[in-house]
């Protein structure tokens, strides 16, 4: 079963964020500084829409109980280093 991702703008750099698989739910909250959604994103894609993307990345390799509960989406690269280029990669498609 595919997880439900949900992105919802708190304001300019946070997001709330809930995935509901198998009928449960976790919520985080995720911060992204604007030059780094345009580094990851360039103008053509939205934040609401890097970060959703973000969370399919993060939920190929981890449960959804174990993402943060809250973090800047910064973060991801430390604990997964080709990141930042898997990403890039995915949002130019």
């Amino acid at each position: 079963m595919t997880a439900q991702i949900s992105v919802q703008s708190l304001n300019e750099t946070r997001f709330e964020v809930t995935v509901e698989e198998e009928g449960s739910q976790t919520r985080h909250i995720v911060t992204v500084e604007p030059a780094y959604a345009s580094k990851l994103a360039g103008s053509g894609v939205s934040t609401e829409d890097l970060v959703r993307r973000s969370f399919e990345f993060l939920l190929e390799r981890e449960p959804k109980e174990s993402i943060l509960r809250g973090f800047n989406l910064r973060e991801i690269s430390r604990y997964y280093p080709d990141y930042e280029v898997e990403i890039r990669e995915q949002l130019a498609r």
